[in-house]
């Protein structure tokens, strides 16, 4: 691994983490193939956070410096001896930045996580208590809580113990039809666990300094998952009574950490319903695109490390 390497990985990182999720996030062919486009969007975020690695872990091996036995060591003298103060200032000040981007990294994912579990445990426990048919099994499921609201709310809660959240509006306007389709669309969140997904790109946004990482990447995900949601009740209920629902719904609103039916997507989802169906052809173009953002890096990455440690093990 050479500097020239580590500075391919840096500018891989940088475009990967800023300008490319700009530009994606502006495209409009994922509404159309969102499972491929999520694949896509996962792939471009685990390939700037390896390219990132990738870029400091090169740098670090410019600062190994050949040991009294041959083998490289670190020796900081020794080092600005052989690359000059200002290249081992460069080089280090690199190191450093990955170092703290992990770091990053891992207290976000942490963080997300703990404070997402917490809410979503508060707000269980409250809506187990004001459940209108508390006392006696719902006759849309056992996960689902009605509220004792007028206005259109629906909702998912998440995790081990999840739950559906419906309101007394909800039932009041949408027909049996539109109410199959709002619980279909809420349950595939749940069985996909689409927030697993969303915790992952909120981990991955505070990663990355704030000066080179896009805001787009999270609101396109949010979309993406919202998409493959809708696409799980067309497929029950058929496109017409999902987007009379959601039009009944647009003004629901959920708590953080909670997936809602409608929102400020509504229109976008609903213009989506009376179009033609997905691109197979653009869907394999994203698939292809993403398995060469994430196996091209890996293996030039890879193959170069891997000798290496051979020549050190002397194996």
């Amino acid at each position: 691994m050479n500097a020239p390497t580590a500075l391919v990985f840096a500018a891989l990182a940088l475009l990967l983490a800023g300008p490319v999720p700009a530009m994606l996030a502006r495209a409009t062919w994922p509404h159309r193939t969102p499972r491929a486009a999520l694949v896509l969007w996962q792939a471009i975020a685990l390939a700037a956070v390896l390219s990132a690695f990738s870029s400091g872990l090169a740098i670090a091996s410019q600062l190994l410096v050949p040991g009294a036995d041959g083998r490289p060591t670190t020796a900081p003298t020794a080092e600005i001896a052989a690359l000059g103060l200002p290249l081992w200032i460069v080089y280090v000040s690199v190191f450093v930045v990955t170092l703290v981007i992990g770091a990053r990294l891992v207290w976000a994912t942490s963080l997300v996580a703990v404070k997402t579990r917490r809410r979503r445990a508060r707000h269980r426990t409250l809506v187990d208590i004001l459940d209108r048919g508390s006392d006696t099994p719902s006759r849309h499921g056992a996960d689902v809580r009605v509220l004792d609201s007028l206005d259109p709310i629906a909702y998912c809660l998440p995790g081990l113990r999840q739950r559906v959240v419906l309101s007394e509006g909800t039932l009041a306007h949408l027909d049996d039809a539109e109410l199959a389709a709002i619980l279909t669309h809420e349950r595939s969140h749940l069985r996909a666990r689409h927030d697993l997904v969303l915790e992952a790109f909120m981990a991955v946004n505070q990663a990355f300094p704030r000066l080179v990482r896009s805001r787009s990447a999270l609101g396109s995900v949010q979309l993406l998952v919202e998409l493959l949601a809708d696409d799980s009740a067309v497929r029950v209920t058929g496109p017409k009574p999902l987007a009379r629902a959601l039009v009944a719904c647009a003004g629901s609103a959920a708590p953080k950490g909670a997936l809602a039916a409608g929102g400020p997507s509504t229109l976008v989802r609903v213009e989506r319903l009376a179009r033609p169906g997905p691109d197979h052809r653009v869907a394999a173009l994203a698939y292809l695109a993403s398995a060469a953002i994430l196996v091209v890096p890996t293996i030039y990455v890879a193959v170069p490390w891997l000798t290496e440690l051979r020549r050190l093990t002397g194996r």
